[in-house]
């Protein structure tokens, strides 16, 4: 499939000329089209068998074009496959050391000085941020230090219009000890913040494990919501009937908010080719296509 697409870039469909789906797990028809009710995109990482270029050619191939936690570097090769960077990285330390320490205050904000008018100058708006791991802090030290952090770079991101996003990870297995690892917490940091341009990226993946009733919970914060990923649970695989959460209802619940930013797709693929995860991609996106 890689071979065919590399071969016909010519071809390359535009956004918008794409495949439907809104039954979940369905196969979609390779003739459908999507309803543009949610702006789809898939994270580098899980697909990193794939080039950056022959992950922009495959999904423009399945019908969308933005692509989640890539950096600079790559930044050129998505600008020339009309590929959108759907959430920067590259500021950030690491997950564990985030702006709940005041000890990597002086690293983070001299990287998110840099890395915010780069954003912007490339033409995009989303930049990913984390609250590291607590390390014995409560939540009232949490809150203070990460505010004071992330108060000394928002003035920068305002005037550029780049919204930092801090994402909300699982405590219970992926990620021991990280702090923000409730909505309820991530809000509150956004309220003491003050800012339209911090939010939250909240992971279905991550939220359904820790806390759970993910739909009341979108539609009770999604002001202060700013990015979703998502990915079955358990395992954090495919979007299909082996897996606890109905993703049609979540995406209906989403788009009913009024968000239009973007859903990525951020689940592990576990088959056994090539092709065989670019068709769970595939499937996924239909499956979440509302």
């Amino acid at each position: 499939m890689i071979k065919n697409l590399l071969a016909g870039t010519a071809s390359v469909t535009a956004a918008g000329s794409v495949r439907a789906f809104s039954q979940f797990n369905k196969k979609p028809s390779p003739m459908a089209t999507l309803h543009g009710n949610i702006n789809h995109s898939v994270c580098r990482w899980c697909f990193s068998f794939l080039s950056v270029e022959e992950l922009c050619l495959a999904i423009r191939e399945i019908g969308f074009d933005a692509i989640d936690l890539v950096g600079p570097k790559d930044w050129p090769t998505l600008q020339k496959y009309g590929v959108f960077s759907s959430m920067c990285n590259g500021a950030e330390i690491n997950l564990v050391d985030g702006f709940a320490e005041k000890n990597f205050h002086a690293k983070l904000i001299s990287n998110y000085t840099e890395m915010i008018p780069l954003v912007a100058k490339a033409g995009y708006k989303n930049l990913i941020c984390f609250s590291g791991s607590r390390r014995g802090m409560d939540d009232e030290t949490g809150w203070k230090n990460a505010t004071e952090g992330l108060k000394q770079i928002m003035s920068l991101a305002e005037k550029h219009k780049v919204i930092i996003q801090m994402e909300l990870l699982n405590s219970k297995v992926d990620h021991k000890d990280y702090m923000c690892d409730r909505t309820a917490w991530g809000v509150e940091l956004c309220k003491r913040v003050g800012s339209e341009n911090f939010k939250l990226l909240y992971d279905i993946y991550h939220m359904q494990i820790d806390e759970g009733d993910v739909i009341r919970t979108i539609r009770d914060n999604h002001q202060y919501l700013g990015h979703y990923h998502t990915a079955g649970v358990p395992g954090r695989h495919e979007l299909d009937e082996k897996q606890e959460l109905y993703y049609p209802a979540i995406m209906k619940a989403i788009h009913a908010t009024g968000f239009n930013d973007f859903v990525a797709q951020e689940f592990i693929p576990t088959g056994a080719t090539s092709e065989d995860k670019l068709a769970a991609l595939r499937s996924a996106i239909y499956t979440c296509d509302v």
